[in-house]
């Protein structure tokens, strides 16, 4: 016989299971610890832990406010004071930006925003602008360009 045929628990680990509906001697005899009737005498009496006994549930009774878009589009932000750092004259793609560590994630689109100045002549590539940044990068003399845009001069 080998030795794992011989392992046992040891002595105190394991308990008898606690025998209900026994008698009146086994301390758990007539209604087996459940009282009289109710909800909680009945087989499968086992309700969710947010069962408030019937009344309207707390995230039915709370007011629902604001609405989530299935297919909302959310931009990585770079503001045009990021742009700063690029050389005189460059282009400044998605590409470049992330590797300037500009944003942490990019989700669906780079969207340059107009926070701060810029001085620097700059053809910036980003997914969108905004207006003012789009004004900012222009009046300095630099071009901002969609990806979109530079898509459809590749393309045709």
């Amino acid at each position: 016989m080998n030795e794992l045929a011989r392992l046992k628990p040891v002595p105190g680990a394991k308990k008898n299971p606690k025998r209900v509906g026994r008698g009146p001697g086994s301390g758990h005899g007539r209604y087996s610890g459940r009282g009289i009737k109710g909800q909680g005498a009945r087989t499968g009496k086992g309700r969710p832990a947010w069962f408030e006994g019937g009344q309207m549930p707390l995230q039915r009774r709370i007011p629902k406010r604001g609405f989530s878009p299935l297919q909302r589009k959310e931009f990585a932000i770079v503001k045009v004071s990021d742009l700063e750092r690029f050389e005189d004259g460059a282009t400044v793609d998605v590409q470049a930006m992330r590797k300037a560590k500009l944003f942490k994630q990019l989700k669906f689109g780079v969207k340059v925003l107009g926070n701060g100045e810029l001085t620097k002549k700059l053809t910036v590539v980003a997914h969108a602008f905004s207006s003012s940044a789009k004004a900012k990068i222009e009046k300095v003399g630099g071009k901002a360009i969609t990806v979109l845009e530079t898509l459809e001069k590749e393309g045709g």
